[in-house]
């Protein structure tokens, strides 16, 4: 299997291990913290015992695992979220969850995939370019977290549009490559496993990506942090970069 289908292999095979998990938790009368811990752990790992089977020597930062920095030196880096939305998988009946998984080589993403599990739905880099799917929305959707106010506004203003708030970055990036939303703002700092995966994807289906500032987004630094992120219909872009002055 080359990168790209290693990538979707383990983002699906993950996600089909945390639906089980959820249903089987639940049904026991566990908790919700008790769910999102067993998530999180879970996840972290198959990913990483999956990865170490078929791609032995390559480095891995995961947001559940210990940060030794041997991945600063390594030619080959994986960066996982083996569950972005936590919080919302504790939830009974959320789907704003997902799983990230992306392979680094020079501090740019040359694989990835984003599962969505609880949609059934897989994104990855291995699908054919296309220029995004078509927005159906009669006005353009911004999409942002639920924790974040003001950009997303100015944003929607800038471009005649609305303002949607939902969990999981993977989730929302998703929701701009699939047309349900056309603007994915997330106005500041995220670490690189909630942002690398889905900015690799979103690049892949010819939408425009970058830093909330307008930068290009550079991974595996030894501060794993990018600032923020914007996913744009390339149409929008233009419009929405004026109205974040970037």
């Amino acid at each position: 299997m080359n990168d790209h289908e290693i990538a979707g292999l383990l983002a699906r095979e993950t996600g089909e291990i945390l639906v089980d998990l959820r249903e089987r938790v639940l049904a026991e009368g566990g908790s919700g913290y008790q769910l999102r811990y067993l998530g999180d752990q879970t996840a972290h790992r198959h990913l990483t015992d999956r990865l170490t089977e078929l791609r032995a020597g390559d480095a891995v930062l995961s947001e559940e695992g210990d940060d030794d920095h041997f991945r600063l030196e390594a030619d080959r880096v994986w960066i996982i979220d083996p569950l972005d939305g936590t919080r919302d998988y504790g939830l009974r009946g959320s789907v704003e969850w997902a799983v990230h998984v992306a392979l680094v080589v020079a501090g740019r993403p040359v694989a990835a995939a984003v599962a969505l599990p609880a949609l059934g739905t897989l994104y990855g880099t291995l699908q054919d370019r296309v220029d995004g799917a078509v927005s159906g929305n009669d006005r353009p959707v911004v999409i942002t977290s639920r924790s974040q106010w003001g950009e997303a506004e100015e944003v929607a203003a800038a471009i005649g549009g609305v303002v949607r708030n939902v969990g999981s970055a993977g989730v929302k990036a998703m929701a701009v490559v699939a047309g349900s939303a056309d603007v994915y703002v997330h106005p500041s700092g995220l670490y690189e496993w909630d942002a690398c995966a889905p900015a690799a994807v979103a690049a892949a289906a010819g939408l425009d990506v970058s830093g909330v500032d307008g930068s290009d987004l550079v991974f595996n630094k030894p501060r794993p942090v990018v600032p923020g992120l914007l996913v744009s219909r390339p149409e929008y872009t233009a419009a929405t970069r004026r109205a974040l002055r970037c």
